[in-house]
């Protein structure tokens, strides 16, 4: 049994937002610390405390959730046809196969939405993990978010099996 296998998914429900909240800024506490600050961590996982609007944003691109015995350990969203806006998995669940999981999943959804190529934003944490799975860096870029300035590396794989 390969590890990705012990993970199963299903679509994003507006009831998972707290979890999925709880999710993203558990991983950021626990698993960006050696490339982010602790203020920078803080003002990225602020993101999810407007909670209504996490869950919109959530709720209005194609999102997916990892589940192990039946409990959410990751998600990933895609917006539009073409970006992975999101992908997060939770600490304990971490280099499990949940993250391949999920984008397997939504490199396959990407490509039968007849999308050419598949961008990231990556974070420096989760940079390996994409650059592993093909997808090539493109531009570096500065994002502000609160009074912090967090550094991510756009990233970009070609996909194949598209249909126009």
């Amino acid at each position: 049994m390969s590890a990705a296998s012990q993970f199963a998914l299903r679509p994003y429900l507006a009831e998972d937002a707290s979890t999925v909240a709880q999710i993203f800024q558990a991983s950021i506490a626990e698993l960006t610390g050696d490339d982010y600050s602790e203020a920078q961590q803080e003002a990225w996982a602020s993101v999810a405390d407007g909670a209504a609007d996490f869950a919109a944003k959530l709720g209005g691109q194609l999102t997916l959730i990892a589940t192990h015995d039946g409990e959410a350990v990751g998600f990933a969203s895609l917006a539009g046809k073409d970006k992975i806006d999101m992908l997060y998995v939770h600490p304990d669940a971490a280099g499990q196969g949940a993250g391949a999981t999920l984008a397997d999943a939504l490199e396959k959804l990407a490509a039968a939405r007849g999308a050419e190529k598949l961008t990231v934003d990556s974070s420096d944490t989760a940079r390996g993990f994409f650059e592993k799975r093909g997808y090539v860096a493109q531009s570096r870029n500065s994002i502000s978010i609160g009074d912090e300035w967090l550094a991510n590396t756009t990233l970009k794989k070609e996909l194949k099996g598209a249909t126009p």
